[in-house]
């Protein structure tokens, strides 16, 4: 998975960037399928934004989070990702397949464990 960290009216540091591959990096554990990511920061005045394109089979997701500080707009882009991720991966399960439950439930237990992060 490649993660690609740019900057809009900002300069992205080496700790933002750290912490921004850090935090999204962590999305694969809910998707080994994850082709890219790619993460745009921005600063308007006194407003934080990460936006986030994610290219996965057969689909590209998007989020964006809005807040007065980067880290925190990072930390909200992760948990909107990670949601979307989750919602993609379990409608594109066989609803035949009796592992479904077990992997729902995992999925389930690896979100909650990376949401108290």
């Amino acid at each position: 998975m490649e993660i690609n960290i740019s900057g809009h009216h900002l300069e992205v540091t080496d700790p933002i960037r750290e912490y921004a591959q850090d935090k999204i990096g962590g999305l694969e554990k809910f998707d080994h399928d994850i082709v890219d990511i790619e993460i745009i920061l921005s600063v308007d005045k006194t407003r934080q934004k990460a936006e986030a394109k994610v290219n996965v089979p057969h689909t590209t997701l998007f989020a964006e989070a809005v807040t007065e500080d980067i880290y925190s707009a990072i930390d909200e882009l992760r948990n909107k990702l990670a949601e979307q991720i989750k919602k993609h991966k379990s409608k594109h399960q066989n609803p035949r397949d009796k592992r479904n439950e077990k992997l729902q439930h995992e999925i389930k237990e690896n979100f909650d464990d990376e949401l108290d992060d």
